[in-house]
């Protein structure tokens, strides 16, 4: 098993700062028998960031997302030497991918891809409970988090009987009762009417946790986001502040994106 000492020399030699949310470091992969998906990404994303990820159909944003615990099999590499990954400090390895995905909420794109239970308060209980905590205080997360995602009295109902933004909220709730270190989206907007989705917006601005964003949703980026990575042909292409890379119709369009029309000129 990889020591902490190991590791604090690890973090000297690839530059690797123990404050950073996430590290990648030289991150390539490609699926058995197909093209390269990411190739030598490199990026140091800050604790408290929201930064959202962008690109054309089948860039690789999901496979990136699916790096940050390690859910694509195969992937964890087996010492510290090798990470590609590193959260919070830790190297996503697979000696200690248990301690990495316990910071690490990972929120599907499909809520109905995610949620399980018979009732919504055993569906957001389920991830404390399987972290050990104790009844009262699994009670206690699971109130908070319903509350914080305003569905504070859907405890009781199934899942099936929610709106499909609701839907959503429950699988955030889920995550946000594991109290993660990091938050990390799939097209979280995605099929959401305009009021689930200000609804969502308004619930993810006022969190304070990291946050990684996957989307097509242009407008969702300038709502929330202080950072934007464009990826593209396997490397991020542009890194910077949303209204800049947003607004910059060459960069859009050179990687199959459009400038959002609140960013267009006036007479465009």
């Amino acid at each position: 098993m990889t020591s902490a000492f190991e590791i604090a020399r690890q973090h000297e030699r690839d530059g690797v700062s123990p404050n950073s949310a996430i590290v990648l470091r030289n991150l390539s992969f490609a699926y058995p028998g197909g093209r390269q998906v990411l190739n030598t990404i490199e990026a140091d994303i800050a604790a408290g960031a929201k930064v959202a990820i962008i690109g054309p159909s089948g860039a690789g944003k999901s496979t990136l997302l699916m790096h940050l615990n390690g859910l694509l099999p195969g992937t964890p590499r087996t010492s510290a030497r090798e990470a590609n990954v590193w959260i919070a400090g830790q190297p996503v390895i697979a000696a200690r991918l248990r301690a990495v995905r316990q910071q690490v909420g990972f929120v599907f794109q499909d809520p109905d891809d995610q949620l399980f239970a018979a009732t919504v308060e055993d569906d957001v209980a389920f991830g404390p409970r399987q972290l050990g905590c104790r009844r009262d205080e699994v009670a206690q997360r699971v109130a908070a988090s319903l509350a914080a995602v305003g569905l504070a009295e859907a405890g009781p109902l199934n899942p099936a009987q929610l709106s499909y933004g609701e839907r959503k909220r429950v699988c955030l709730a889920g995550v946000l009762a594991c109290r993660p270190e990091l938050l990390v989206l799939d097209e979280p907007s995605s099929n959401l009417d305009p009021r689930a989705r200000r609804q969502l917006v308004t619930i993810l601005r006022n969190m304070p946790v990291t946050q990684v964003i996957a989307t097509h949703d242009l407008d969702l980026v300038l709502d929330l986001c202080d950072r934007v990575l464009v990826l593209d042909r396997g490397r991020f292409q542009a890194d910077g502040e949303p209204r800049r890379i947003l607004a910059d119709a060459v960069l859009m369009e050179r990687h199959g994106l459009e400038v959002p029309w609140r960013l267009r000129p006036r007479d465009a």
